[in-house]
């Protein structure tokens, strides 16, 4: 069928008496194939086309589209060389539309008409804008509903940290308190704090007057927890021991138990405050305690030789501050007996007066006597699998029984005691620092590993033959193995260990002599 016949056929079956009584038709610009008007109405689309005849003169037609068929018929025309057509919707929607044969698909466009639709190219603008734009504002509500979630977990977290110090809540984490503390040093501090009858820390507000004024100059260590610096306050050395936010419990616990009434001890690390800052979104949790510039015992027996009394002097120290802590004090104030659960050399530091204390209690349990109630606390890590005791590695300890820790503790006690004889120097002969097990076991040992050798195989730490041609490393020889029993209950008490080791320190020289 020809270009000609199509609008022919479309002329012929218009019906002038059905464009003026339907209610939802628009009027198109119409050619003289509209009969006695410029206008026809139609409920389909508008068109404008161009088509050169077979004299190659180019006809222009205007009109209205009724039927679908027609409508898919003429509108899709526009494809061929020789035809170019535009179709819209709308209200004289193809008037004044020029048309050139070449670019059927970009026409001028028509004046607006606020009768009908907003049509760009058959597109409706606001339906077209909608698709573009709401994807992207959807996607912009979503990013502040995630900040605002953010900010909210945030603010509850902090929250629940000052709950460590009630002192806190009232504080904005952003704020710096920076009291001046006149000349006073930090042993007028914890003098005044013992005097007012406060814990081992001193009190939250004076906590927070030396924690923000403390400079960090270096790191001196790291590890699982975090980081330990060497920080300065008012031209006194503190250690500040940051915890990563991953081991947050352990802060909290240590933090607690740091707090506990009557704890402090001269062989046990003296606490001075526990911060918390908040900087960037980010928590920082600070512990500040005194500064010990020879380190843990780990690191002082790699780097020296002893002679028996400074053996004796050391373990005597250390197990005086182990005393103490399982001994629970009743007065006023009662202190809670506490079980360390993670005794090893890095977690006892050398003081410089070449005594020891104990430090790290970020695993401690606490028991009362009067409650019979045992505090694990919320961390629920486990102490080091080299210094487990077997009931540990095997999983038969006893956690409702609070001596099950105290026996666990003189365990590990007993390998720290074969790690401080090895270093002894007796005859001119000396042991070069290894770990406990190192015969047995690889450098990080799995939990497994260590419970086939410990409570299967039920080897212990071997003992060189020197050990048997010195009274004070014989003694001491007897005495860890009755620390690592295999049955706890077979165990000396951490009393009674500190009773043998005064023994044996009697019968050492009272010259110590270091080889650095």
């Amino acid at each position: 069928m020809s270009w000609d016949n199509i609008w022919r056929n479309k002329a012929q079956n218009q019906k002038p008496e059905a464009n003026m009584t339907a209610i939802a038709k628009f009027g198109c610009d119409c050619d003289e194939l509209c009969a006695d008007t410029q206008i026809c109405l139609t409920t389909g689309k508008c068109f404008v086309s161009l088509q050169k005849n077979t004299n190659g003169e180019i006809v222009e037609r205007r009109g209205c589209l009724d039927g679908s068929s027609q409508t898919i018929l003429v509108c899709k025309s526009g494809g061929h060389k020789e035809i170019s057509v535009y179709c819209c919707q709308g209200n004289m929607c193809n008037a004044n539309v020029s048309l050139t044969l070449a670019s059927p698909s970009t026409p001028t466009p028509p004046p607006s008409n606020s009768g009908g639709n907003s049509t760009v190219a058959g597109y409706n603008i606001p339906i077209l804008a909608t698709s573009i734009l709401g994807p992207f504002a959807a996607l912009m509500c979503l990013v502040l509903i995630c900040l605002c979630l953010f900010r909210h977990k945030h603010k509850q977290h902090m929250q629940k940290l000052s709950m460590v110090d009630p002192e806190l809540a009232h504080r904005h984490p952003h704020e710096l308190r920076a009291v001046p503390a006149g000349d006073s040093t930090l042993k007028d501090l914890f003098d005044h704090s013992c005097t007012s009858g406060s814990g081992s820390g001193l009190p939250f507000l004076v906590q927070r007057t030396v924690a923000r004024q403390i400079t960090l100059v270096e790191q001196v260590g790291k590890g699982r927890y975090g980081e330990v610096w060497r920080g300065q306050w008012q031209g006194e050395s503190v250690a500040v021991k940051i915890f990563s936010s991953r081991d947050e419990k352990s802060w909290i616990r240590e933090t607690e138990i740091y707090n506990t009434v009557l704890l402090r001890h001269d062989n046990i690390l003296g606490f001075i405050a526990s911060d918390m800052t908040s900087r960037n979104s980010c928590t920082q949790l600070w512990l500040i305690t005194h500064y010990h510039p020879l380190g843990s015992l780990y690191d002082f027996l790699n780097r020296n030789i002893l002679d028996p009394p400074l053996m004796c002097r050391l373990l005597l120290s250390a197990s005086s501050g182990l005393v103490h802590l399982h001994t629970e004090i009743k007065c006023n104030r009662t202190k809670p007996a506490i079980a360390h659960r993670d005794i090893k050399t890095k977690n006892i530091l050398v003081r410089d007066n070449l005594t020891c204390c104990i430090a790290d209690l970020g695993l401690a349990v606490l028991h009362s006597e009067g409650s019979d109630t045992i505090n694990v606390g919320s961390n629920h890590k486990v102490g080091t699998k080299r210094y487990m005791s077997p009931e540990m590695l095997d999983e038969t300890m006893n956690m409702e029984s609070f001596e099950s820790f105290k026996r666990a503790d003189v365990y590990a006690f007993g390998m720290v005691l074969w790690e401080v004889g090895r270093r002894c120097e007796i005859g001119g002969l000396c042991e070069e620092y290894k770990p406990p097990f190192y015969e047995y076991v690889p450098n990080d040992p799995s939990f497994e590993y260590m419970r086939k050798v410990v409570c299967v195989e039920k080897l212990r730490p071997t003992l060189h033959n020197r050990w048997c041609t010195d009274p004070t490393l014989t003694s001491l020889a007897k005495l860890m193995k009755e620390c690592w029993y295999q049955t706890a209950s077979a165990r000396h008490s951490s009393l009674r260990v500190k009773k043998t080791l005064m023994k044996i320190s009697e019968c050492c020289s009272k010259t110590s002599k270091i080889v650095y």
